[in-house]
């Protein structure tokens, strides 16, 4: 099949690419069909985009690589949902603010999506901690 998205062009996928998030996404509860692809030319950023709305796509990246030592515990109740039977099964992937300026760039550390590569199922966890920021710089430290 053919997704042809607002900004990264046409996407080929198939049905077992799907991922299904049941309850939808804060701020898109309506839309439960997602796939997901690396943005072009660039191995660290994904596109989280929806089948059903070519507009909407939210750009990921793995919170390990701007918190090294980033862990929270997926409560018993998602576990269940997304039907996960063993730590391999799961990604985790953050949302990115992106900015015209790069150091204005940021990843949401409090509110990780979590999929069952599996079984093609996600949700997205607000963590319950102050530990993480929902506003977190993608790049720390660069002041040049």
């Amino acid at each position: 099949m053919e997704l042809v998205t607002k900004y990264h062009g046409a996407r080929e996928y198939c049905e077992e690419d799907v991922i299904v998030f049941k309850k939808g996404l804060p701020g898109f509860k309506e839309l439960k069909k997602f796939i997901i692809f690396s943005l072009e030319s660039n191995e660290v950023f994904s596109i989280l985009h929806s089948i059903e709305n070519v507009d909407i796509g939210l750009v990921l990246v793995s919170p390990f690589i701007i918190e090294k030592d980033y862990e929270f515990k997926i409560p018993d109740s998602y576990i269940k949902e997304l039907e996960i039977d063993k730590p391999e099964e799961v990604l985790v992937l953050t949302t990115v603010t992106l900015s015209s300026n790069i150091k204005n760039m940021t990843t949401n550390l409090k509110a990780p999506i979590i999929i069952n590569i599996k079984e093609k199922l996600g949700e997205q966890l607000i963590l319950d901690n102050d530990k993480y920021k929902i506003k977190e710089p993608l790049f720390k430290g660069n002041n040049n």
